[in-house]
């Protein structure tokens, strides 16, 4: 298994009006995961496909002894499948780790809640589906990703 990198949790930071986001790239596009929520961040991980599982289920992968599920983060956002390799982003959802597959880590960034829009009319649907909103930054957007939306995958499914 790939070493871990561990990220301290934050989160908005108290009095100051901004909050705190791991940048992330997935099909070229920025987002942003709020640092509160990311528990690890980890390397190209072994996946063990798991039988039956909805397709944005990759499988499954073993962290410190830990059964974490592997989300494709491409197939819920409606981009084709990445080339081998890749990062993850580990979470916490209803009390499970998830690993949230993406393309690369970034940086973390301090924002201001000032600067904070509501998601465009014209963003992809299926993108605005799982966004809070975003930030109009140097050189383009950054889509805030909502943990709980992107997850709540089966119920969209049922629909």
């Amino acid at each position: 298994m790939a070493n871990a990198i561990v990220v301290a949790k934050s989160g908005a930071l108290a009095g100051t009006g901004s909050a705190d986001y791991l940048t992330v790239t997935i099909g070229g596009q920025r987002f942003g995961i709020p640092v509160a929520s990311v528990q690890d961040v980890l390397g190209p991980q072994k996946i063990t496909r798991v039988p039956l599982a909805p397709p944005e289920i990759a499988g499954a992968l073993n962290l410190r002894g830990r059964i974490v599920t592997a989300f494709d983060v491409r197939r819920r956002l409606g981009l084709p499948p990445a080339a081998a390799g890749g990062m993850s982003v580990v979470v916490e959802y209803r009390g499970e780790p998830y690993s949230l597959m993406i393309d690369s880590v970034s940086e973390v960034l301090s924002l201001p809640d000032s600067a904070y829009e509501a998601s465009p009319p014209t963003l992809n649907p299926r993108w605005r589906e799982i966004s809070g909103g975003i930030y109009r930054l140097e050189g383009g957007l950054l889509v805030v990703l909502e943990i709980d939306r992107l997850l709540s995958f089966g119920t969209a499914l049922a629909a």
